[in-house]
């Protein structure tokens, strides 16, 4: 049997599965190509790539593309959580989508890191105050 292009196995998740927009699925292919990529290596679709590192790597590679928007895009597409991104992989896989080597499992990705965390508090302005101006002497 001839594996389906990612296009049209993305259509068939989303119709069989309508709780994330086709483009979170396209945004996790190229997460994880981005995660082994960072990892120093080829885009080797041999080297396997575990939960974790996904999760740090799908983290990374939202902020640099999508940057203070990212929460809000991921949002668009209807995830909220990491164990959204788990369930897309699941999906994935389950549709035979060639995403390469994966390690982990989807309980994995439940305990992950917080959105609110990842995606919006590098943007929030810092904390920290100003020193006081000091009293100008005449």
């Amino acid at each position: 049997m001839q594996p389906l292009n990612f296009e049209h196995s993305i259509k068939r998740i989303v119709a069989a599965d309508p709780r994330f927009h086709s483009e979170a699925y396209f945004f996790v292919r190229d997460a994880i190509n981005f995660t082994r990529r960072s990892a120093g290596g080829p885009r080797n679709k041999a080297r396997d790539v575990g939960s974790a590192e996904l999760l740090d790597g799908l983290r990374r590679c939202a902020l640099e593309t999508y940057g203070p928007m990212a929460a809000a895009v991921l949002a668009e597409w209807g995830v909220h959580r990491c164990e959204d991104f788990g369930d897309i992989i699941s999906n994935m896989i389950a549709h035979r989508c060639d995403i390469g080597a994966m390690s982990g499992q989807l309980e994995d990705f439940k305990h992950g890191y917080s959105f609110n965390e990842a995606f919006r508090k590098p943007f929030l302005p810092s904390t920290r105050r100003a020193a006081p101006p000091k009293p100008v002497e005449a």
